[in-house]
């Protein structure tokens, strides 16, 4: 492929029911034989954990309808991991939804009120958690760049994958399994 002259190339098919620890393997032996000066593309695969293990491998670029879907359903994602702000834990929760993020939404709104937002089925709760997840993926991606330019990615990465481990609030994320956990 690399002599046809794509301005970059994509990796497709995975996340479509093998266990992710398989994902992980396979593109630890492709990504790296894809040409370093084009971009590297992995279609359709996008938890937190994905990304960070995509970027260990060489890939450049991710799409997902995660960050969004998750939202509609109450989920949000942060440096502690998932949260599942539908939970009644949240209800007098005046914690912004993650404390180190710098969204507009964790800058205004309380862990209570957006699950309040969620139990009165009013749209805004959907977008606000969108928007906190969406500035959570890019925030997670400037932070891998720093850390790749200091040549201390794997160091970074391993550390904030144990750190959202440790977090999660919906159950653990097997890298052996075929299916990730979507519990609300």
């Amino acid at each position: 492929m690399n002599g046809h002259g794509f301005d970059g190339l994509a990796l497709g098919g995975f996340s479509v029911g093998e266990p992710v620890a398989v994902m992980y393997e396979l593109l630890s032996k492709v990504a790296h034989k894809m040409p370093e000066d084009k971009p590297r593309y992995l279609m359709g695969v996008g938890t937190p954990q994905d990304l960070l293990e995509g970027v260990r491998h060489g890939v450049d670029l991710f799409d997902c309808v995660l960050p969004t879907r998750n939202a509609r359903n109450g989920q949000a994602l942060t440096s502690f991991g998932r949260v599942n702000l539908k939970q009644a834990r949240h209800r007098e929760d005046d914690t912004p939804i993650d404390p180190r993020c710098t969204c507009a939404c964790c800058a205004t709104f309380s862990r209570g009120y957006l699950r309040h937002l969620f139990k009165a089925k009013e749209m805004l709760g959907p977008r606000l958690v969108t928007l906190h997840n969406l500035h959570f993926y890019a925030a997670l991606m400037r932070s891998a760049r720093k850390a790749i330019a200091r040549g201390e990615y794997d160091r970074w990465a391993n550390g904030r994958l144990e750190q959202m481990r440790e977090g999660d609030e919906i159950g653990p994320v097997d890298p052996g399994s075929a299916r990730r956990p979507t519990r609300d």
